[in-house]
Parts: C-alpha cells; sequence; structure tokens
C-alpha cells in the first residue's frame, strides 16, 4: 500500500470504528505522537501500545458522537514515505445533533505499507467541545506544567 492508502485506511477505520484492525496498519515498532495534545504527548512506540489506545479511546468516542474523514488533501513530499495529510473530521453529537468539525494535520512515514512514524496535529479543543469534554480540558489545563527536560 502507498502512504496515501494507508492514511486513508486509517482514518476511515477510525470514523467506521474498525479500531481492532487499526494496529495492522502499524509496524511493530514505531513512533506515533501527538505534539499538540494538552493531555500530553505520550508516545506510543509498538504497535501493542497502539492497540491499547485504540481500545482505550475509541469506545468512549463511539458513545458520544458520529464523524467521518471530510475535505481531506494529501501532500507528497520529496521522501516517498512521507505524506502530509490535512483533513477535517466531520460529525454530529449523538445527543444533540450539533454538527462539529475537527480540523488536523497528519504527518506520516510508511514504509513497506507500514506507519513507521507519524505526528498527528489535532484541534483537540473543537475535539473536546464536540465530545463534551470541554471542564475536563479545563482541569488538564489548569494543572502545572511538568518539568522540561534540559538535555
Amino acid at each position: 500500500m502507498t502512504p496515501e492508502e494507508v492514511f486513508r485506511r486509517l482514518v476511515q477505520g477510525v470514523a467506521g470504528r474498525d479500531l481492532a484492525a487499526l494496529p495492522a496498519l502499524y509496524a511493530e515498532q514505531t513512533d506515533v505522537r501527538h505534539p499538540m495534545s494538552p493531555y500530553g504527548d505520550h508516545p506510543l512506540l509498538s504497535r501493542d501500545a497502539l492497540r491499547e489506545h485504540f481500545n482505550g479511546a475509541g469506545p468512549r468516542v463511539a458513545e458520544v458522537i458520529r464523524f467521518q474523514p471530510d475535505a481531506i488533501r494529501v501532500h507528497q513530499t520529496q521522501d516517498p514515505e512521507v505524506i502530509v495529510a490535512e483533513f477535517d473530521y466531520a460529525g454530529t453529537v449523538i445527543a444533540t445533533g450539533e454538527s462539529f468539525r475537527v480540523p488536523c494535520v497528519f504527518v506520516l512515514r510508511v514504509r513497506d505499507g507500514l506507519i513507521v512514524e507519524s505526528r498527528d496535529y489535532i484541534d483537540h479543543v473543537a475535539m473536546a467541545r464536540a465530545r463534551g469534554q470541554l471542564d475536563q480540558l479545563i482541569a488538564v489545563l489548569r494543572e502545572p506544567a511538568p518539568a522540561q527536560d534540559a538535555s
């Protein structure tokens, strides 16, 4: 699979709640990060870590929102393994019927048809708003920032 095909399977799988199939899109050893996450960037460095991640987040999301990837724009780079994908998760809040859009940018490195590295930039405020979790987000933001390693 090309990097673009892998990316499209990933976002369709997330939206379609095919969470059990998603870890197979990643290499055994990978490096997935969410650099802009207000909850902290906790690297996912293995397929098993990604399985845990998808199993933990997926059910909580499925209970409150439905969404699909929309407005997908995939940019090829000089490196054939790397793409930059801009898109929105567009959906509906189940309880209210309110629509929402969450802008995202993923930078993926795909080798031999598997994701070996990913940087996922998501509008976490928009996602928290859609999921009815602004209070939890605000509580996290009020916590003191962890000390940065000076090395």
